[in-house]
């Protein structure tokens, strides 16, 4: 399982995912991208997480994606985009979610399973430039501009879900290996 983080909510949705796929006795491995020196061709299954932040995902995700397209091909390939545009009930899916949409278009690719999760907003842990900028984001999509507290707008529920749906994704693909074993 590979992300890419800016403030660590994309990290720790990751971090639920591999304690629930651990529990079901699937065993995961956590790296961030920009450290990612393996050979895809290893692994059955790669999920990629990766955060938004000024309408973007961090160029290495992209790169990572269209260097190794042909391996990415050869396995399951899971995708989520974690932003805070997808608070909205309206931007919360694959199919709604401007960002994850236009990324995918820009590398014209098309993960196995795909998800999009709402991130949090904690003004105290961003710098003055990102403040003022995440504060002019939020004024304008109609979020908060101040808060005394974080606030997580991730959903649990659905990352579970999602979860679910990852670990069933790759007990078929191993079903369907076992199946074309020769005897």
């Amino acid at each position: 399982m590979l992300y890419s983080t800016v403030d660590g909510q994309t990290k720790k949705i990751c971090q639920y995912i591999a304690e629930y796929l651990n529990r079901k006795n699937q065993p995961v491995e956590l790296c961030p991208i920009d450290s990612f020196k393996e050979k895809i061709s290893r692994f059955e299954t790669l999920v990629i997480g990766a955060s938004i932040r000024y309408g973007k995902h961090k160029p290495g995700v992209g790169k990572l994606i269209t260097e190794n397209r042909q391996e990415l091909e050869k396995l399951n390939v899971v995708f989520f985009s974690v932003n805070l545009v997808a608070r909205k009930d309206d931007k919360n899916t694959p199919d709604t979610n401007p960002y994850l949409i236009k990324f995918l278009q820009e590398i014209n690719w098309q993960p196995d399973l795909a998800a999009v999760f709402a991130g949090s907003l904690d003004y105290k842990k961003y710098g003055f430039f990102d403040r003022l900028m995440i504060r002019a984001i939020m004024k304008f999509t109609g979020g908060p501009t101040k808060t005394p507290e974080p606030i997580e707008y991730t959903n649990w529920k659905r990352v579970e879900e999602f979860a679910e749906e990852l670990y069933s994704l790759h007990e078929k693909s191993k079903a369907e290996i076992t199946e074309k074993a020769p005897a």
